[in-house]
């Protein structure tokens, strides 16, 4: 391999060809340990456990998860997790394990609680923090500055991304009205909620970039037609659009440490030597990505969004390829974290099955940046700058991996599984943080579900709620 190409994998009919030190790593658990597939089968299947887990999950984790026959394993973006946890519960399962970073487990606990399942342990594989840097941003002292401003603004909403801790969520929604979202949803959330209430301040965080595209691309609106506006949201036009950007907010002081690495030096790069491929970018991407990716998806060659509009696009975009009986070899670069590939892999292999006549191929490309990061266990924070030896990390073997996320490794579930239920164990230090301090008159927890159970609602009527609309309003008429 040129090394100075990024690392890449080739999945066709014949199967996964690894391009690359890292490519070869992800490849490795994409067949997994038959043992250990049964030996979770068995153990989730007699304790009722329920696996709700994220797409950036460890590659070993996902590879067996995968493989398991039993039916209450869910991999998926943060939207899905806690509804599937529910949903669980509701199949019969006793215990859930959520494999992602703590707000995500937190998520899931405040979701039982509002269903009504306030027996049902939820558990984190760590005993540790499972961090994540946006999560820390929003708990930090400048956020809550902004937020303090943010709530003194007349008519203020507050979009939170649900990357954040139940703490973050109950404290934004006691000073200013707030609705959680995830990048899937955050473009509709927003012109929504301008469109149906006059006059209206939105205040987005914490994630910088996310704010700084969400801005870029209602700019990028005012290019449009009225008509063109409209089929992107029916309530708007150029004047609309105009008008709201005076009155849209967004926090710059917080990132994700792994999507902070898509900057100008890979985008340079993909510019450059992937002028013929497939540009899938995720929404907290840096500019310079995201303008790649913006222009691709006004091309019909990319997608700019959430981890499962990038899943839903490359294997759409194969399905095509396949019923016009297209030979080449299809290339997308890969805009967001790498443990991706798992889901990737596995929906294209399905694809496979489904048309094994197909000679179609897909490369999926992951981009790597220079000033990679590395776990570091014995630093304080946890990660340094810099690429760590014996890892495959590098410009040209890939880094771009949350640390926090492979905290959630096939061993520590293991441990975890057996432990569940058994007698004499104590793994109060596995549960969530139960956040028991009082704001504005509630626990943290159940204040910080309601920002939740407004996105949830928001997402069954498509519009904001009343109950949102009315404590804006209310707030404001305080004010006066």
């Amino acid at each position: 391999m040129n090394t100075s190409s990024f690392p890449s994998l080739v999945i066709g009919r014949d199967g996964v060809v690894p391009r690359g030190s890292f490519a070869e790593v992800q490849a490795e658990f994409l067949s997994p340990d038959l043992e250990s597939v049964a030996k979770l089968d068995r153990l989730f299947a007699e304790k009722k456990i329920g696996i709700v887990a994220h797409f950036y999950m460890d590659p070993e984790l996902q590879g067996v998860l995968s493989a398991c026959s039993w039916e209450h394993i869910y991999i998926s973006d943060s939207l899905k997790m806690a509804d599937s946890a529910v949903e669980m519960v509701e199949a019969g399962c006793e215990h859930i394990i959520v494999l992602g970073v703590d707000f995500m487990s937190e998520n899931a606990r405040a979701m039982l609680d509002a269903a009504g399942h306030t027996d049902i342990p939820v558990y984190r594989v760590a005993s540790d923090d499972i961090g994540c840097s946006l999560a820390s941003a929003a708990d930090g002292p400048n956020y809550k500055a902004w937020l303090r401003k943010a709530g003194a603004n007349a008519r203020a909403l507050h979009v939170v991304y649900i990357n954040t801790s139940l703490h973050t969520k109950a404290f934004a929604h006691s000073l200013v009205p707030t609705i959680t979202c995830t990048s899937s949803n955050v473009v509709n959330t927003v012109l929504t909620a301008f469109a149906q209430i006059e006059d209206l301040h939105v205040f987005y965080g914490p994630d910088t970039y996310m704010g700084e595209n969400l801005e870029v691309l209602f700019q990028t609106l005012l290019e449009l037609t009225d008509e063109d506006i409209q089929k992107i949201h029916p309530a708007h036009n150029r004047a609309t659009i105009e008008s709201l950007l005076t009155r849209f907010h967004y926090f710059k002081q917080g990132n994700c440490v792994v999507h902070h690495m898509f900057g100008a030096d890979v985008a340079s790069k993909v510019s450059r030597d992937y002028s013929d491929a497939m540009i899938t970018a995720h929404l907290e991407v840096p500019g310079e990505m995201f303008e790649l990716g913006i222009k691709a998806q006004r091309e019909g060659r990319g997608v700019v969004g959430s981890t499962s509009n990038i899943l839903d696009f490359i294997s759409n975009k194969v399905r095509v390829a396949i019923a016009e009986k297209n030979e080449e070899r299809l290339r997308f670069v890969l805009g967001t974290e790498a443990g991706m590939v798992t889901s990737i892999v596995n929906r294209l292999r399905d694809i496979h099955r489904e048309h094994p006549e197909t000679k179609v191929e897909t490369e999926i490309i992951f981009p790597v940046a220079s000033e990679a990061i590395a776990q570091a266990p014995e630093s304080e924070l946890a990660i340094v700058p810099g690429v760590a030896s014996g890892e495959g990390c590098s410009v040209a073997g890939g880094c771009a991996t949350c640390p926090y996320m492979k905290m959630n490794s096939l061993d520590a579930l293991l441990d975890l599984g057996q432990r569940v239920a058994a007698p004499g164990d104590d793994l109060q230090a596995y549960f969530p943080r139960k956040y028991i301090d009082l704001i504005a008159g509630q626990t943290a927890a159940q204040l910080g579900g309601e920002p939740i159970l407004h996105m949830r609602n928001f997402q069954r009527e498509q519009a904001i709620p009343f109950e949102l609309t009315q404590d804006i309003l209310e707030r404001h008429e305080a004010q006066q």
